[in-house]
C-alpha cells in the first residue's frame, strides 16, 4: 500500500459516513435501519438489478451489476448473512462482521474505503447509490469466508459460506507506548490443529517475524532525537485462503520515521496445515516442471507494462512472496523493489489452471 493509503487509514475518523443513510433506512443505525423503496427500481441506468439469494433461497434485498462487478447492499449483509453491523460516532465508521472477517468502510475524498480486520484492502472500495451503501462480492469471497454462484445470464447471485478449516485464528498485538513513538503491531496465532508440532512452527515462525520487525523499530527509537517528528509503527494482517488444509495470509509491517512518508514491508504466509510446512510456490506448482519459467516470463513483461518500473527484474529471487486465493496465487514485490514508490506493491495474479496439468491440484502433494 502507498503512503497516502496508510495514513488514511490511520485515520479512520477522517471518514464520513452518516449512520442510517447510506444504507437505505430514515433512522440512525443505534434506533435499527429500515430498508426504503426497492432498490431494482432505483438503479441508474447503466446498471442491472440482481436477484440475492442465500443457500437457494430468494431474499428481500436485491444486488446491482455495474462496472463489470456484482454489487450487493450491507443490509444484505446483516439482514440475510446475519453479520453484526455498527456504526461508531467517533470514528465515524461502519463495522461488519466479527473476529478476523470484520469489514470497516470509511468514506474518505477519494472514495469509500475497506478494510478486513483492520488491514487495508487497496483493490476495493465501497459504492454509494441512491443513498445505498454497497461492496463488491468479490470481496466477500476473498476475505470474508463466503462464495457465491453467479448466473448472468438470469440476473442472479446465490451465496453460501464456504467450508473452511476447522481452526481458530486469534489476534495477538505487540504494543510498546513509547511516547512519541508508539509501536502496535498485530498478527496471528492458529489454535485447533491436529498437530501440536505444527501448531507451534506455524505459530512460532510468524510471531519470530513480527518481533523482529519489532526490535528493528526498538533500535530507530532508540536513535531518535528529540527534535525528530514523532515515530509510528503499526502492524496487520488478513486472512486469504482457509481451505483444503492450508492457510494463506499476508502481514504489514509499517514505520514512519520522518520524511515524506513511512515505509510498509509486506509479508505471506502459506502454511500446510498437516505439518506446518511453510510452502513456497514450487511446493504448490512442482507438477509443472516449467512453473518458474512460465511465471518469469509473463512477470518480465507485465511488471514494465504497469508503469513506475525502474528496472532490474531478471526473475523470481524467492518463491516465498505469494499468496493464494480461490483458484489462484497472488505474486507481489516490495516497495522500491522494481517498481516507484508510488505504485505500491506490485501484485500478479496467476491461475492454478495456468500453471498445472490438467486435472492437478496445488495441493496434492500435502495430502
Amino acid at each position: 500500500m502507498n503512503s497516502n493509503s496508510k495514513k488514511y487509514m490511520r485515520r479512520w475518523g477522517a471518514g464520513m459516513l452518516a449512520a442510517g443513510i447510506l444504507l437505505g433506512g430514515t433512522g440512525v443505525l443505534q434506533a435499527g435501519i429500515t430498508e426504503a423503496a426497492p432498490a431494482a427500481a432505483q438503479v441508474k441506468a447503466n446498471s442491472s438489478s440482481v436477484v440475492l439469494k442465500v443457500n437457494g433461497k430468494a431474499v428481500t434485498q436485491t444486488g446491482i451489476v455495474q462496472e463489470g462487478k456484482v454489487w450487493v447492499p450491507v443490509t444484505f449483509l446483516r439482514d440475510a448473512l446475519g453479520m453484526p453491523l455498527s456504526y461508531d460516532k467517533a470514528e465515524k465508521t461502519y463495522s461488519i462482521g466479527t473476529g478476523t472477517a470484520q469489514m470497516k468502510l470509511a468514506n474518505m475524498d477519494y472514495g469509500i474505503m475497506i478494510s478486513v480486520n483492520n488491514y487495508y484492502i487497496g483493490e476495493y472500495q465501497g459504492k454509494q447509490l441512491n443513498n445505498r451503501l454497497y461492496v463488491p462480492f468479490e470481496l466477500l469471497s476473498d476475505y470474508m469466508g463466503y462464495k457465491g454462484d453467479w448466473s448472468a445470464a438470469t440476473g442472479r447471485l446465490n451465496v453460501m459460506k464456504k467450508t473452511q478449516n476447522a481452526i481458530t485464528i486469534k489476534t495477538v498485538s505487540y504494543v510498546k507506548d513509547h511516547k512519541d513513538a508508539p509501536i502496535k503491531l498485530d498478527y496471528p496465532q492458529v489454535s485447533g490443529l491436529a498437530s501440536a508440532e505444527a501448531e507451534k512452527a506455524i505459530n512460532d515462525l510468524i510471531k519470530q517475524t513480527v518481533l523482529s520487525y519489532a526490535k528493528d523499530a526498538e533500535d530507530q527509537i532508540s536513535k531518535r532525537s528529540k527534535d525528530d517528528r514523532p515515530y509510528e509503527f503499526e502492524g496487520g494482517y488478513v486472512v486469504t485462503y482457509n481451505q483444503d488444509g492450508v492457510l494463506s495470509l499476508i502481514t504489514n509491517q509499517y514505520g514512519y520515521t520522518g520524511g515524506a512518508h513511512g515505509m510498509t514491508y509486506r509479508n505471506a504466509f502459506t502454511f500446510s496445515l498437516k505439518d506446518g510446512k511453510r510452502l513456497l510456490l514450487g511446493d504448490l506448482f512442482g507438477a509443472n516442471p516449467n512453473y518458474k519459467k512460465q511465471l518469469n516470463a509473463k512477470l518480465a513483461t507485465e511488471i514494465k507494462a504497469n508503469g513506475g518500473y525502474l528496472g532490474g527484474f531478471n526473475g523470481l529471487n524467492t518463491e516465498k512472496y505469494f499468496y493464494l486465493k480461490d483458484g489462484k496465487a497472488v505474486l507481489f514485490f516490495q516497495l522500491y523493489e522494481y517498481t516507484a514508490y508510488a505504485a505500491g506493491f506490485p501484485e500478479f495474479t496467476f491461475g492454478f489452471k495456468e500453471l498445472l496439468p490438467d486435472g492437478s491440484s496445488p495441493f496434492a502433494a500435502l495430502k
